[in-house]
């Protein structure tokens, strides 16, 4: 998922706000751009509408899940599907991915799932309030590999301590990588994260739970013998 044409960010670049993602460019496919045309006035939100008023937003109150990052929200739209009980909203910068998703979503018949097509961060700051959530989910995040990029990673305690706020006491973090070393790096960052505790034990990583569907993607990386790190924290405070 990398880019190595893209310009280096070097130290100016870092002292600017984080940002949750690269933009890419993409065309859309039929179906994406059907999704987008004929959902997103009645599924999408935009960040310049402000703070989120979520059971107006759903028409009901129920735990709220909120993903970062979904790519073209296959498994998004399975969870959603396998847990209509509560409320999803996805946040993606890339429009073929949210028009993927709302197509999806669309086809499958369900009424369960919004999205943004932002940057994470502002949409954390501007618009997501403070204890209403209940999960939050980052699926294998771009690895900037390698190691001259790992500042662009995204799981930094700066970033971390942005989505503390906004989920319960008692929510998760759910973070899943297949690269190794990004997931002993989430794993230092999540351990020394304040108030937060590891649901299985200390420095260890979780078992796939239920909930997370297995995708196409990790499935290849499973029979060409890669391995997947699942970590799961609860906020304690």
């Amino acid at each position: 998922m990398s880019d190595d044409s893209a310009v280096e960010p070097g130290d100016e670049v870092q002292r600017r706000e984080i940002k949750s993602f690269v933009l890419r460019a993409g065309r859309m496919t039929t179906g994406q751009r059907r999704g987008w045309d004929e959902c997103w006035e009645n599924w999408g939100l935009k960040k310049e509408d402000g703070p989120l008023d979520i059971s107006a937003t759903f028409g009901r109150d129920a735990p709220v899940v909120l993903e970062i990052g979904y790519g073209m929200g296959v498994s998004l739209v399975a969870m959603a599907g396998a847990e209509q009980d509560k409320n999803f909203i996805g946040i993606e910068v890339h429009r073929p991915g949210v028009g993927s998703l709302l197509n999806e979503s669309q086809t499958a018949g369900l009424t369960n799932v919004r999205s943004y097509c932002d940057d994470a961060v502002e949409v954390l700051r501007d618009c997501i309030a403070d204890g209403s959530l209940s999960r939050v989910q980052i699926y294998f995040p771009d690895p900037w590999h390698k190691k001259r990029h790992h500042k662009r990673r995204l799981i930094k305690d700066q970033f971390i301590q942005a989505i503390r706020p906004k989920l319960a006491v008692g929510g998760v973090i759910h973070l899943a990588t297949d690269w190794e070393n990004y997931a002993e790096q989430m794993m230092e960052v999540m351990t020394a994260a304040e108030g937060f505790k590891n649901t299985v034990a200390e420095g260890e990583y979780a078992p796939r739970p239920d909930f997370r569907p297995l995708t196409k993607f990790e499935k290849r990386g499973q029979r060409l013998g890669h391995g997947v790190w699942d970590l799961l924290f609860e906020k304690t405070a």
